[in-house]
């Protein structure tokens, strides 16, 4: 695991160096969706302590097993079904996957029957990806301008997860794009939406280059994943 995290982050610092941008503001994820109980610990071990699930019923048997919950930040990145909003909210400190505004209304609701300020990301699909969820250029827009008069929510990046083997001129392009979405969302629309989301194990050198703040890594830093 060291030597894994250790690779890592020197190709962070070398993405980070070429794109004349400050390795401390790339946040990494980990992603231990799929790994046995106990992956928490050893990543918080690691100095890892944001960590990504994309399962609702898997992390909430990680939690019940796990004894230092305050000192993560877990951040939802699979879809979200509305009908397991409520354990969503009370399981996550982030969701990062709100891709429809019945979604987002669901929520706003929820968030503040539970008397919580859910933070969340708008997940983009602005090629329109048949096989991945998420909102156009011009929905994440209107999204983004109907999600600030929400109470129970605050918006603080987009993310997005571009289409399986695509050239790394495709991929540049869905990021910059991206990031071009957050820009205009941050000064236009709300100033709390900073953050982005976009890279993963296999690309995570483009979307640095590209702007992201927010790294969503598995294999990269636990090796494949049990079946």
């Amino acid at each position: 695991m060291k030597n894994k995290l250790q690779q890592v982050q020197s190709r962070i610092e070398n993405a980070a160096i070429k794109s004349g941008r400050n390795q401390n503001k790339i946040t990494i994820i980990a992603v231990t969706k799929s790994f046995p109980s106990g992956i928490w610990d050893f990543a918080l071990q690691n100095n890892l302590p944001i960590i990504g699930e994309s399962r609702i019923q898997e992390t909430e048997i990680k939690n019940k097993e796990f004894n230092k919950r305050k000192k993560i930040e877990l951040h939802f990145i699979g879809h979200l079904q509305t009908n397991k909003a409520r354990k969503a909210i009370q399981l996550f400190d982030v969701i990062q996957t709100i891709d429809s505004l019945k979604l987002a209304q669901r929520l706003n609701i929820i968030s503040q029957e539970e008397e919580k300020t859910q933070n969340i990301f708008l997940q983009t699909n602005i090629c329109a990806d048949p096989k991945k969820h998420g909102f156009s250029e011009k929905e994440t827009l209107l999204a983004a301008k109907e999600i600030v008069d929400m109470k129970g929510l605050k918006l603080i990046g987009i993310m997005t997860i571009p289409p399986n083997n695509i050239s790394t001129k495709t991929l540049h392009s869905i990021y910059n794009k991206t990031r071009k979405i957050r820009d205009t969302v941050y000064k236009s629309i709300e100033t709390s939406c900073k953050n982005l989301s976009m890279g993963m194990s296999n690309d995570y050198e483009t979307a640095i280059s590209e702007g992201a703040t927010h790294i969503r890594l598995g294999t990269a830093l636990f090796g494949s994943r049990p079946e």
